[in-house]
């Protein structure tokens, strides 16, 4: 460095020290008011920003959306529901829980999501949450089942079906199922298929199925089971009977591949059954085309079919919905094939929107609390399910058990005191039922693209039963080598 360089900065440092003495010494007395006025000032701020600590932060207003809120037609549930939102405004007047009703569909879903508008909570499919994780289109909500102490309360294989490969968790059930075989008992009894105490004589075998179906048709005029060929539904519950022809259709290949087997000999046999009820026996509706799960239950509950593939968390449909007097309703397993008899297990869970902030999650949360639906026996969720179950009773639904969501020991107790109270049907009219699923029969959806794998499905039900001539083999041989087509530009390119 320069000389000149040097002395220029030690001028400089000595100028900056010498005006700070000078300050300093000129400025003693004025220095000693301004120290005690800033102190003053300073203690003055501690004690407001002391008041201020003491006081609570004020609550920002938080709106839930609800798409879980009943269907327009369901008043009863709707008045039922409007009665917990009031529960919640007593507990956090800040959340405002707006009805948003939003059945769930495989081709609005995603649009929803990319506008903006999928509300808070929605109810969807246990086909479908890998999918919607992998999507990115649903929130995490590990931290706030754990800050409700809900985490270790799920049944495990409903957790896994709602996590992720980190162990991350999703949604919760609303409730599970397992397939069975709806009866309407009325038209049983017209056909004389009732043993001596009035018990209908429910099929335990396909043969039984086909030959019940046929006496029903022919005594009674009306179609002896419902078949659905609209949608995915066919291809849906096509799947429980082919599981029981010994079929299985789609291979977890452990590498994250799939091989589509829907051309087994089994599948096959499963498929020619299903054409001879039509073509055979002749005991379908008059166009199973144009059967979907809605008018499945339709037909069932206003006696224009004896026998229809569904679970019991829906018996509200033949019954509250369909006019089936509550008493005329049974229900038993889908009946053994020569592979076995299995019942499908699914369910629907509670999902939220990708969107949703942690205040929102938590508030909804609340409220499936407050409907009797989480694992908690407080005295609100207590609350909420008697009034699911009087709601129930009032509209002519059957109240039973539902599957075990849940595994705490207190909520298990909870509901099943719930059933001994509310209970309004003749439990021998769903025994066979619960007694298979109880059973080791029990089997989850079909791996892969499932929902895929039912529209090819349908695809070939459709053809079986307008076409008395269709080549069901050729018919499934293009269904598998479509549904492989699917996989592989899904799966393969991982």
């Amino acid at each position: 460095m320069k000389k000149k360089a040097v002395k220029r900065i030690l001028g400089i440092v000595c100028c900056m020290t010498l005006s700070m003495s000078m300050l300093a010494g000129c400025g003693s007395a004025d220095q000693t008011t301004a120290t005690e006025a800033t102190q003053e000032t300073t203690a003055a701020d501690e004690t407001k920003t002391e008041a201020e600590a003491q006081e609570p932060a004020e609550a920002q207003p938080v709106e839930v959306t609800l798409g879980i809120w009943p269907e327009d037609t369901l008043a009863d549930d709707i008045a039922m529901h409007e009665g917990f939102v009031e529960t919640m405004k007593t507990k956090d007047p800040n959340v405002t829980y707006t009805p948003a009703y939003y059945k769930y569909a495989t081709d609005t879903f995603m649009p929803m999501v990319e506008s903006g508008n999928c509300p808070t909570v929605f109810e969807s499919w246990f086909t479908e949450p890998q999918k919607l994780i992998a999507s990115k289109a649903v929130a995490n909500i590990t931290s706030d089942l754990e800050e409700k102490g809900w985490l270790n309360s799920m049944n495990p294989s409903i957790k896994e079906l709602l996590s992720d490969k980190d162990g991350n968790i999703y949604g919760i059930p609303r409730d599970g199922y397992a397939l069975g075989l709806m009866l309407n008992v009325e038209l049983f009894e017209e056909a004389g298929l009732v043993d001596a105490d009035g018990y209908p004589l429910y099929p335990k075998t396909m043969d039984e199925l086909a030959q019940a179906a046929k006496t029903i048709k022919d005594k009674t005029g009306a179609a002896g089971f419902v078949l659905l060929a609209k949608d995915n539904a066919g291809g849906w519950h096509f799947s429980n009977i082919a599981w029981n022809f010994g079929a299985t259709l789609c291979i977890d290949n452990g590498d994250g591949t799939f091989t589509s087997n829907l051309n087994s000999p089994e599948a096959i046999e499963a498929m020619e059954f299903v054409k001879s009820l039509k073509w055979d026996y002749d005991v379908l509706t008059a166009d199973p085309t144009n059967e979907d799960w809605g008018t499945g239950f339709t037909q069932l509950g206003t006696g224009n079919a004896a026998m229809y593939i569904a679970a019991n968390d829906a018996v509200n449909q033949p019954t509250q919905v369909n006019g089936l007097p509550v008493d005329k309703l049974a229900m038993c397993a889908i009946p053994e094939g020569p592979g076995g008899q299995y019942s499908l297990f699914g369910g629907t869970p509670y999902m939220f929107s990708k969107d949703a902030a942690p205040e929102q999650i938590g508030a909804a949360l609340d409220y499936i609390e407050v409907m009797g639906k989480g694992p908690s026996v407080s005295e609100d969720a207590i609350a909420g399910m008697q009034a699911d179950a009087e709601n129930k009773s009032a509209a002519g639904v059957p109240v039973i058990p539902r599957f075990p969501c849940w595994t705490d020991q207190a909520i298990l107790d909870a509901e099943a005191k719930i059933i001994e109270e509310y209970g309004n049907v003749d439990t021998k009219m769903f025994q066979p039922y619960f007694d298979a699923t109880s059973s080791e029969g029990l089997r989850s959806e079909e791996p892969g693209l499932t929902q895929d794998m039912y529209g090819e499905l349908t695809k070939v039900l459709q053809s079986v039963i307008t076409d008395k001539n269709a080549d069901v083999t050729a018919l499934m041989n293009t269904a598998n080598d479509n549904y492989q087509k699917l996989l592989d530009d899904t799966y393969s390119a991982n």
